[in-house]
């Protein structure tokens, strides 16, 4: 099947609705999404969103924090641009039907701390923040007469010239999008998709790790594709590692723990009960993930634990439940009432910092291709990213691609490329029963990473992850070119790309900066 649109969209977290939203009075919007369009990052993102809101707060406050935790490479401008749009952005999120959290008075936003931020900012709705922006948007988006929203579809690559026989190089200039080819999950028929302007809002890569707080749907899909497609990426040595997940190995994506609990008091302890955070910086708990992340990494290895403890239980009663509800009723799940007893946490990969690189109008390096939210690198967060400016990135770049998208089809002339792109073929390819190849490979790869590309790293493990990773994407190429897709194939040859990209620029980063932490460049580190 073919279909032509005005507005291409793959993915269905804030950055596709909220820009799907701002495009659909000016044309044809279609949202692709490879699962449930509530299921992606958006929903799980407990925290909050940051921003500026009252006079107590400044946006030079804001824009200092974000800098500082961003280890010195952040794009200022970028960063003040952000930060000075979020509160438009969260009037328009409101507007939408989004509702966050009132203080007592019901006057004023109920804001939340979280680590390296100097102020309450953290706009919230209890502790399911993230679920409720994805209900507020959905509910907008499928009842916009304009926009059409098709669940279980999962796109495989981007269209280019490359597909009308041209050849393509990252030296290629002016390559251009054209839309992509989609596999329709439910008759595993590959369509295609035109379109004058694609976006990419296709969320992160956790799942190149064993542990993760990321849903299993987050395997690095658009980033593969602009990869696969010549187009520049950056920074993607930068994963962040959230300090604390919850620590139940039965369970896969791990449940997060959100830094707002230790906003509100919550401290780390080590297996005997006692504080640790002292030793590693004065900010405590509260100090950028970075830095936490690898002191709770280094007090397990010191003590062979396989996991700390988070102590909540100096936050009040009433207030630990009714703010933090979603934890709650999942600790006692499992066993634990969090009033009495102390969380079992460990560190998991949460949040790519770099990926498809964009500039401030959300434009990637392919034309007609824009990104926006956890698949994109604009530079505000730099080697680390402040907690909760991921929402805030996501709507505000979304606002600006759209508002570039718009103009670009009102000013299209043709789209006399199309009607020279050829459809899938699958001629001579065999439906692999052998799944096992499959799974087996992709267990394989999320432990290479999780032990040589984690949170600390050497050049030896970088070598070690390079060379295994070699012979893996060897076998899963031959299997690609021989087998029938499915879903599980692609997302394992995606998960693939986006381990090479981050170990080739890790072993790159001769300096320890925010999440790239080496053994073997203490000397040449950069202090937060």
């Amino acid at each position: 099947m073919r279909y032509e649109v005005d507005f291409l969209i793959v993915g269905s977290g804030i950055a596709g609705l909220s820009y799907a939203l701002k495009v659909a009075p000016y044309g044809k919007v279609c949202i692709l999404t490879k699962g449930e369009a509530s299921e992606g990052s958006t929903r799980y993102a407990q925290g909050g969103i940051a921003a500026v809101m009252y006079d107590s707060d400044s946006f030079d406050k804001h824009i200092h924090d974000t800098l500082v935790a961003g280890d010195g490479i952040c794009d200022r401008e970028v960063v003040e641009m952000t930060i000075r749009e979020a509160p438009e952005r969260i009037r328009e999120l409101i507007k939408y039907g989004v509702n966050f959290d009132l203080d007592q008075t019901g006057g004023r936003y109920d804001l939340h701390r979280e680590g390296g931020h100097s102020e309450f900012r953290i706009l919230h709705h209890k502790d399911n923040t993230g679920a409720e922006i994805e209900r507020g948007l959905l509910e907008a988006v499928r009842s916009h007469p304009n926009i059409e929203l098709k669940e279980r579809q999962f796109a495989i690559d981007i269209i280019t010239q490359h597909h009308l026989g041209q050849r393509v190089t990252k030296h290629t200039p002016d390559i251009e999008c054209y839309g992509v080819y989609a596999l329709d999950c439910d008759t595993n028929r590959v369509d295609t998709y035109l379109a004058r302007t694609t976006l990419l809002a296709t969320g992160g890569m956790g799942n190149v790790y064993s542990t993760t707080t990321t849903p299993l749907i987050s395997t690095g899909d658009g980033v593969a594709m602009v990869h696969r497609a010549r187009g520049v990426l950056k920074d993607m040595e930068f994963m962040q590692f959230h300090p604390t997940s919850l620590y139940n190995p039965a369970e896969k994506p791990a449940f997060l723990i959100t830094e707002a609990m230790r906003g509100a008091g919550a401290i780390l302890k080590d297996t005997k009960g006692r504080e640790f955070m002292q030793k590693y910086d004065p900010r405590l708990s509260l100090a950028p993930r970075d830095i936490v992340a690898r002191a709770i990494d280094n007090e397990m290895k010191l003590s062979g634990a396989d996991h700390l403890y988070l102590d909540a239980r100096g936050i009040g009663r009433d207030e630990l439940i009714g703010g933090f509800p979603t934890i709650y009723a999942k600790c006692l799940e499992i066993g634990l009432n969090i009033t009495k007893d102390m969380i079992p946490i460990r560190p998991a990969a949460h949040y790519q910092c770099g990926g498809i690189a964009v500039n401030m109008q959300g434009e990637s390096s392919i034309h007609n291709l824009y990104a926006a939210g956890e698949c994109s690198c604009t530079g505000l967060h730099g080697g680390n990213r402040l907690a909760s400016n991921s929402l805030l990135e996501a709507v505000v770049y979304a606002h600006n691609a759209a508002m570039n998208a718009i103009t670009r089809v009102k000013n299209a002339s043709n789209n006399e490329p199309w009607c020279r792109v050829p459809d899938w073929n699958a001629d001579g390819l065999v439906l692999n029963e052998e799944q096992i190849l499959i799974t087996q490979t992709k267990k394989e790869l999320q432990e290479i990473m999780w032990n040589y590309v984690g949170i600390v790293r050497s050049d030896l493990r970088l070598r070690r992850a390079f060379d295994r990773l070699n012979l893996i994407y060897r076998e899963t190429e031959d299997l690609y070119n021989r087998s029938v897709l499915t879903e599980p194939l692609c997302e394992l040859r995606n998960l693939i790309a986006c381990s090479y990209l981050t170990i080739k620029m890790a072993m790159a980063r001769r300096k320890n900066v925010g999440l790239h932490y080496s053994l073997d460049l203490l000397d040449n580190s950069v202090k937060a």
